[in-house]
């Protein structure tokens, strides 16, 4: 068990101070320079002879990268023609006119003209015109291919053929390309290659360098200020938070400009400080935050209970992300999860999963958690009691496991009957073994939390209960990190249930100790089964007649 300080609540900045003192001296690096497997890639295609004539580039489907892959041939030395195009059958095939069956004039297509040449075409283009390309992936494959009739009433008896010796790329994300593999199996198989676009990059002392040279480069290419060392901490630890791990940065052009040319209106067009970085995080945070304030009120209100003090039995803090549809971002919300229990046969009753609004993940983690508690209880037979376990105020389909820690929380809670401490939420999964594994958006979810703790008043004991494998995912907020600091918000880094429940409950999970939660619940189950039960009248029958 750790009470991690507040250096943890971000990147190790610190590691590489000197090489953001020399940003001045780099000489800037370009967005080629960081991508080696998508330049190799291309060079051998550009070189391949035969039947591979195509390539798909896993990589976000707009005009900026696909720029970006047209420069990228160009700077592998072919000498062929590189054109970004749509599948406009006229313009890659050509067309004809005709008059009485008869060929008057050609227009010969791209894929003629332009022979060996190489083609960037978007992977939606193709599932807008799946006809189009059925009759383009042909002629590039070598199939002879004919114009097209610019008047369909005017067609000729005898219409021209060629070959071409062109090739294509296709560039799309990975929904995309899951999309066109489904429509034609020739885009992933031998008759076509596959490469990545890579849109971040694992920062070390060895990578820093070359990073901070990319930078550079991107504030050259599009008219960006210069950034001081402090405008530098600033965008990494941005980055990291953008990555969701303090060990990688991010490499797409997107989200550095829409960050630095926000910030260079703060800045008026001078260099960029820290300051300028901030005002521009928080005018994207003012934007996109209506949803996330509204959840909050409802919960400063009473409209939704969050209890961030005292003590409950069977109740715990669980952490949530909410995506909205059409909403840019995602953003955390703190959800009270709730056990009861009761007379009954072992079963342990999942309400999300039973009223259709759990997903499978969700109920796969509920099934773990349960053989976790039934194998650290070591029972002979069934549990003499059965639980329901909720989640309170939701009303829509919850999904993921990262609620299995606090769901078990909850369940040993109304099970021994020792009431958990309201101050502390907790995320995080569990497996068979009791172990806590990582969960995502770690930041949102400690964020969501810390701001109804800072509404309803600190009491210097609130937190967040985390898998200790997550904290190089941390990358918060400076408010979060400012009362980290002064001890008025609290991270636990756990590994195992056995750390979470003296956390949480204030007693050891399990051991000698007579007071271990799991010592209580077999106590209960001792006591329980000690208690007469009522005679049936058959059994009452017996009794007289032993008895006479």
């Amino acid at each position: 068990m750790q009470q991690d300080n507040w250096q943890a609540t971000y990147p190790p900045i610190h590691l590489y101070q000197n090489s953001i003192k020399q940003f001045d001296q780099f000489e800037p690096v370009t967005f080629f320079d960081m991508q080696p497997r998508l330049i190799n890639a291309l060079s051998k295609f550009i070189k391949f002879n035969g039947l591979t004539r195509m390539m798909t580039i896993n990589a976000p489907d707009n005009s900026i990268y696909r720029q970006l892959v047209q420069e990228a041939c160009l700077k592998c030395g072919t000498e062929a023609p590189v054109q970004l195009e749509s599948l406009n059958l006229n313009d890659l095939l050509g067309e004809y006119q005709a008059q009485n069956g008869k060929v008057t004039h050609v227009r010969r297509g791209l894929l003629e003209s332009q022979q060996g040449g190489l083609f960037i075409v978007s992977a939606n283009s193709i599932l807008a015109n799946p006809i189009n390309w059925v009759a383009v992936k042909s002629a590039i494959l070598g199939q002879s291919v004919s114009p097209v009739a610019s008047d369909p009433r005017n067609i000729a008896m005898h219409i021209p053929s060629y070959t071409t010796q062109c090739k294509i790329i296709i560039v799309g994300d990975s929904n995309q390309l899951a999309d066109l593999d489904y429509f034609d199996g020739d885009t992933n198989s031998g008759l076509c290659l596959f490469t990545e676009l890579e849109l971040e990059i694992k920062l070390s002392t060895d990578s820093i360098n070359l990073y901070l040279g990319y930078i550079k480069w991107l504030c050259r290419r599009y008219s960006l200020p210069n950034l001081s060392a402090s405008a530098i901490e600033r965008l990494l630890i941005a980055g990291a938070r953008q990555t969701e791990d303090q060990s990688f940065q991010p490499l797409g052009l997107v989200w550095f400009n829409l960050l630095l040319t926000e910030a260079a209106i703060e800045s008026n067009g001078e260099t960029l400080t820290e300051a300028h970085i901030d005002a521009a995080i928080e005018a994207k945070y003012e934007r996109e935050s209506y949803l996330p304030k509204r959840a909050l009120e409802d919960i400063l209100e009473g409209q939704v209970i969050i209890e961030t003090k005292g003590e409950q039995v069977g109740q715990v803090n669980g952490l949530t992300v909410v995506d909205v549809p059409g909403h840019p971002v995602s953003y955390g919300e703190p959800a009270r999860i709730s056990c009861v229990i009761h007379f009954g046969d072992g079963d342990i009753s999942d309400v999300e999963r039973k009223a259709e609004l759990g997903g499978n993940l969700h109920a796969k983690g509920m099934m773990i958690m349960q053989a976790f508690v039934s194998s650290a209880l070591d029972l002979d037979e069934p549990l003499p009691y059965s639980a329901s376990v909720v989640f309170e105020q939701s009303y829509s389909e919850v999904d993921g496991d990262s609620a299995s820690l606090a769901e078990l929380c909850s369940l040993v809670s109304a099970l021994s009957g020792y009431p958990i401490n309201q101050q502390i939420a907790v995320t995080g999964a569990v497996d068979q073994f009791g172990r806590v594994q990582a969960v995502g958006g770690l930041n949102e979810k400690i964020e969501g939390f810390y701001q109804v703790c800072r509404h309803q008043g600190f009491t210097g004991q609130q937190g967040v209960i985390l898998p200790k494998t997550n904290l190089q995912h941390l990358s918060l907020h400076k408010d979060v990190i400012a009362s980290v600091k002064k001890g008025e918000f609290h991270i636990w880094s756990v590994e195992h249930v056995d750390e979470v429940v003296p956390i949480i409950m204030g007693k050891p999970f399990r051991g000698d100790d007579e007071e271990t939660v799991i010592n209580k619940i077999a106590e209960r189950i001792e006591n329980f089964e000690r208690i007469e039960q009522p005679l049936s009248f058959v059994q009452r029958i017996k009794t007289w007649l032993i008895r006479d």
